[in-house]
């Protein structure tokens, strides 16, 4: 067993992170205690016990919600003993040879995109899977937990894995096999204290051996400037330079060795729009780099379909569509649903987390027929409509019972919009403030747009 996990180790936290992991632990004979107050049952104690047993056990694991401020984790590192996360320890694991030969790491982060992305990268390296016999599964954030994949009856050789911020700064050994940074754009604020911590965090993934970089956005082409790599492919709307992947004549392209390799159709990729092709490109790179070939990519993309609350129609009447954009839970996600979208009656509120507004309304005030407003920072979306697009029809709803507030947003919003328009819910804010999260907004907004309609 390598170190520090020979000693024992104490999981923060008995979520689902943490007893996935803390299983994971005790199937290959490490000797776990789960820490947290919360919660009771076998193996579980209290913070203050764990604090009592720093000097029995070699590293502290935590669940990615524990935010670095956590007393217990405070307290760990002023005892001199390790603080990792869960999704490192996997990494640390894997790479020991606890399970076996260790698995190909193949990594997606950045602020939005990150699921559609890894869906398709996962979809390649299936099909890629087909000719060379390695199994490829989406995990992480996206379906099946790491500690899970690495522990499948049926081995998995190929981990696709979506990582949020909060595992990446938990993370200071993981070096991905390849990696993608996305975008970046204000979000987590509150975890991360600042927009430059919350940059760092993402910013690990570009240690990996390939890595990939969003060069269209300013903040990703900035920390790739960092790094002093010059062997960083980009990926871009426009037409590639060398150590490019990009769009040319409504083709995917590849410029990497001094000449454009076709790879797939630009067009009729789900979702639709600029934000689709962007994670499209993305995922060809990071599947170009681990030897997938361009019919491998062309299949993955026809067959791939955006999974729910990401921009789907789910009504249409008397000439309206209502759209599901509830995983828009940033104005950075929100500035992706609204643009292109047309004229709307725009659905927005919820936990803002910190984040500003007013670039986002600025941008999109020509295209609102009129605005619902509902959640806990409601009020701040309100103040910024009057002052930056005050002749636009606000309705705000004070209730917090979750489906009497989104009836009184789909009332309103069938009454404003026209024939034509979209009513479009991006909320740019969480959902934990009224609803389990966002897949339950999302169901309300359409069951509501089913009634109204």
């Amino acid at each position: 067993m390598p170190a520090p996990f020979d000693r024992g180790v104490i999981v923060a936290g008995a979520g689902v992170s943490g007893t996935g992991i803390a299983t994971l632990f005790r199937g290959i004979g490490v000797e776990v205690l789960i820490a947290d107050d919360r919660a009771t049952g076998e193996g579980i104690i209290t913070t203050e016990q764990a604090r009592a047993h720093f000097g029995q056990v070699g590293v502290v694991v935590t669940s990615p919600g524990w935010r670095p401020d956590s007393p217990l984790l405070v307290d760990a590192a002023f005892a001199s003993l390790p603080v990792i996360g869960d999704v490192e320890a996997c990494y640390r694991l894997d790479r020991a040879g606890a399970f076996g030969p260790p698995r190909d790491w193949l990594v997606v982060t950045g602020t939005n995109g990150k699921t559609t992305t890894t869906g398709m990268l996962a979809a390649m390296m299936q099909e890629a899977g087909n000719d060379t016999g390695k199994r490829a599964v989406a995990c992480g954030n996206i379906g099946v937990a790491v500690a899970d994949a690495l522990a499948a009856p049926q081995r998995v050789d190929v981990l696709v894995a979506e990582l949020s911020s909060f595992q990446l700064y938990w993370s200071d050994q993981l070096v991905p096999d390849a990696a993608v940074l996305l975008n970046l754009a204000d979000d987590h604020l509150d975890w991360h204290g600042s927009f430059a911590h919350y940059a760092e965090a993402k910013a690990r993934v570009l240690r990996a051996t390939h890595a990939v970089a969003g060069v269209d956005d300013q903040h990703v082409r900035e920390l790739v400037a960092k790094t002093g790599r010059d062997d960083i492919i980009g990926f871009t709307l426009g037409e590639p330079k060398l150590g490019q992947v990009g769009v040319t004549a409504g083709r995917i392209v590849a410029n990497l060795h001094g000449a454009n390799v076709d790879i797939a159709s630009a067009e009729g990729i789900e979702p639709a729009g600029a934000a689709g092709v962007l994670d499209a490109l993305a995922a060809s790179a990071v599947a170009l780099t681990q030897g997938a070939r361009p019919e491998h990519i062309q299949r993955a993309l026809a067959q791939y379909h955006v999974a729910g609350h990401r921009g789907a129609i789910v009504h249409s009447a008397n000439g309206v569509n209502w759209v599901d954009n509830s995983k828009a839970t940033n104005p950075h996600a929100a500035d992706s649903a609204l643009t292109g979208a047309g004229t709307v009656v725009w659905v927005a509120g919820g936990q803002l987390k910190g984040a500003a507004v007013d670039e986002l309304i600025t941008a999109h005030a020509h295209q609102l027929r009129a605005v619902a407003l509902m959640g806990v920072d409601r009020e701040i979306l309100r103040e910024a409509l009057a002052r930056l697009a005050p002749e636009v029809p606000v309705f705000v709803t004070d209730s917090t019972d979750p489906d009497a507030a989104m009836e009184q947003v789909a009332d309103f919003a069938a009454a404003q919009a026209k024939p034509g328009d979209t009513v479009l819910l991006a909320p740019a804010a969480a959902s934990l403030d009224m609803y389990s999260g966002m897949s339950a907004r999302g169901n309300a907004f359409a069951a509501a747009a089913m009634r109204h309609c």
